[in-house]
């Protein structure tokens, strides 16, 4: 467990020359075809010199389907179905850099495969309150854990001659009124909140492009906003890549011009008109602008392309889509992502002596993939909850299904122009009290009836509950925030009647940010929860289920009982249409918690097993830089446990901070020392070593910064 060396590809003098040679040869108008989009997706190439145009997709979960050039209209043939993969969400709950990795590996593997030249990936912002829509597009409240699993996804993406595209640069943590909300945030609770993923992609990472978010920072648009992309991106962390405006995200020319954005892109066929079009070539033929503010953006684009061995017949990686590898990586991070959370004696069940079991929930046999906004993916399949399960138990056992609930949609496509109408005054909205009529609710009284009956029946070995949210347009998706945190579509009364007749239910939660569980969590016996994990999401889950994989999942979220638990809505302000002031501070997710003594239902690192873990002898070593302690699995099964370093505060310092984290593979009965490399080890401050389960497995203080 030794620090991770992160590989870069640095920029050779040889890719400078090559640039600025052919930056001598481009014509105004080529050049300007350069920085702005010629179709939705890529920008313009140049024919006569062999510059190729920059094609972009979609991607945090997968390769976004194909599109037609000058609309969001699906070509819809038979070969860009994908391998859809888990949410960055599922990621970060494996709190696994070599799974981050594999995740960023696979789609870079697949983005190359489909002619992508960069990949809208991964997302990087905070998640600062349950309610924002695109929470499931991103890893954590926490941002080390951000940053070490992010930079990790970047090069893996990279490594396939695919540029990865961090977003969305910054503080884009509301979809309400997204383009035009104004987020008002302190300097150092940027420095140390919500800079630091992003700092950490471009200098540790290297990643090749940085996306600008939609919302206003301070005042100024975040895609030509001066503070965060010249004085921070560009002068104090020296990054040399291309930044590449959100959809949409440019408002005025003369701005974009003379910031440091290097292309624009939009949702419209319009594409002569984009601000740094048309309107950019009238402005530097009249001398408003001079043609050198261009001349830097074309350069910078021109290097982009050398890195990725576009130009010149230079050997390119062809990547790889829909492989059996690519479905494997799948799997095995969607394993590791599901965290139980609470097992009274009732998991895992046993297959062998498994006869009969009864399945409920929507989301049991709810396809996830074709939904959420640009995550949507067109994938090759995906195996439901209930089809992993069927699969898992095979002939010899019979599983009944009751659907218990309607959300009275199923996935389908949103219409061809939701893109677009997404940008429509100020983009983004709070969702609003659906309007169910008598005959919906009557269907769900019938469903609920249903399944209460079926699971009255005593000859059922095991009843499962899969609820939670889904990607329509009010719940988990781009452009709409979540109204509250209660679950939808009536689930707490069923699960609630559930547990009156069948106390051994297990109930298992899929969703893409938290929700309140209030209702049930306490009469539960066994809980999980579950992100949107990708096309084995549901063959994972059965193995869980059933003891063929240990779960060593880890909440990298709070999991709060209400709202008024979370920073952002007890302390600070969220989901206003105009400005929102951070007054929350550094006391973001956990942070929060520690310091006010808040108890929620779910901590953030918290996450069982089917076996014990035990910590001894911690040590600190300072000349090699790190703490250290040994892991014992007391149990008597395989397991993977999350060792969590702290460091603890001191006077107005958050009470503790993530520092570090090392995931270890331990048989039953085995033993092994542990070492974690916090970015700094600081004399004199106190660090605490810990697990988690039903309390803190070990707890130990390193008082000195000194070798024992």
């Amino acid at each position: 467990m030794s620090k991770r060396v992160y590989r870069k590809k640095e920029v050779t003098d040889e890719m400078k020359e090559r640039a600025k040679e052919l930056l001598k040869e481009l014509t105004l108008e080529e050049k300007i075809g350069m920085i702005h989009g010629n179709e939705i997706f890529a920008t313009k190439g140049v024919e006569r010199l062999s510059i190729p145009p920059l094609r972009t997709s979609d991607g945090p979960m997968g390769v976004r389907a194909e599109f037609m050039p000058d609309s969001f209209t699906r070509i819809d043939d038979n070969t860009d179905s994908v391998t859809y993969l888990p949410c960055n969400s599922a990621v970060a709950s494996t709190w696994n850099r070599d799974l981050a990795y594999i995740c960023g590996r696979t789609l870079g593997s697949e983005a190359r495969g489909r002619g992508k030249d960069v990949i809208l990936a991964p997302g990087v912002n905070i998640k600062r309150s349950p309610l924002c829509g695109r929470n499931f597009e991103y890893f954590s409240e926490d941002p080390y854990l951000t940053s070490e699993l992010a930079c990790e996804m970047i090069q893996g993406i990279q490594e396939n001659d695919v540029a990865a595209c961090v977003k969305h640069f910054v503080a884009n943590n509301q979809e309400t009124n997204r383009l035009n909300v104004d987020t008002v945030i302190d300097g150092e609770v940027l420095d140390r909140i919500y800079y630091p993923a992003f700092r950490a992609a471009v200098q540790k990472a290297g990643s090749y492009t940085v996306m600008g978010s939609y919302n206003k920072i301070n005042g100024e648009q975040g895609c030509h906003n001066k503070e965060t992309l010249k004085d921070t991106l560009r002068d104090r962390w020296g990054f040399d890549g291309v930044i590449i405006s959100d959809w949409g995200g440019v408002h005025d020319t003369d701005k974009a011009a003379f910031s440091e954005l290097d292309i624009e892109m939009d949702c419209s066929s319009d594409f002569d008109n984009y601000y740094m079009a048309e309107p950019l070539r009238e402005k530097i033929i009249s001398g408003k602008i001079p043609e050198e503010v261009i001349d830097e953006k074309v350069y910078r684009i021109l290097i982009l392309m050398l890195r990725l061995n576009m130009l010149d017949g230079a050997k390119r990686s062809k990547g790889a889509y829909n492989t059996s590898d690519n479905r494997e990586a799948c799997l095995s991070i969607a394993r590791e992502s599901v965290i139980l959370l609470k097992n009274e004696d009732l998991l895992p069940f046993d297959p062998d002596s498994t006869k009969k079991v009864l399945v409920i929930g929507e989301n049991a046999d709810r396809k996830q993939s074709d939904g959420g906004g640009s995550a949507e993916i067109k994938a090759l399949y995906e195996y439901t909850t209930l089809a992993g399960i069927r699969m898992l138990l095979g002939g010899n056992a019979r599983v009944d299904y009751c659907l218990g609930y309607t959300s009275n949609t199923r996935p389908e496509h949103r219409n061809i122009g939701w893109q677009s109408e997404s940008l429509m005054d100020g983009g983004g909205s709070r969702a609003k009290a659906a309007e169910e009529d008598e005959k919906l609710r009557k269907k769900r009284r019938e469903l609920r009836e249903e399944a209460i009956s079926a699971a009255k029946d005593g000859s059922y070995d095991q009843v499962i509950f899969v609820g939670g949210l889904n990607h329509n347009s009010d719940m988990d998706c781009e452009g709409n925030d979540k109204r509250d945190m209660e679950l939808p579509y009536e689930q707490n009364e069923l699960i609630e009647e559930l547990l009156k007749v069948r106390s051994d239910t297990v109930i298992v939660m899929q969703a893409g940010s938290a929700v309140s569980m209030e209702r049930f969590a306490d009469k539960a016996h066994a809980l999980l929860w579950s992100y949107y994990a990708g096309m084995e999401g549901g063959k994972a889950l059965a193995e869980i289920l059933y003891g063929e994989v240990n779960p060593s999942g880890k909440l990298a979220e709070t999991l709060y009982r209400n709202l008024d638990q979370c920073s952002a809505h007890a302390l600070g302000e969220f989901g206003l249409d105009e400005r929102v002031e951070y007054k929350d501070g550094l006391y973001v997710g956990y942070r929060y918690n520690e310091k006010y003594n808040i108890v929620p239902r779910f901590p953030f690192g918290f996450g069982l097993s089917y076996t014990e873990f035990e910590y001894r002898e911690p040590y600190v070593n300072t000349k090699e830089g790190y703490i250290s302690c040994r892991v014992c699995n007391t149990g008597e099964r395989n397991g993977k446990e999350t060792v969590q370093l702290y460091l603890m505060g001191e006077k107005d310092e958050p009470v503790k901070e993530l520092a570090g984290f090392e995931k270890v593979f331990l048989i039953a009965g085995e033993e092994k020392d542990v070492k974690i490399y916090p970015e700094k080890l600081l004399p004199g401050r106190r660090y605490i070593i810990t697990g988690s389960g039903d309390s803190i497995r070990f707890e130990v203080e390193c008082e000195e910064n000194i070798d024992t």
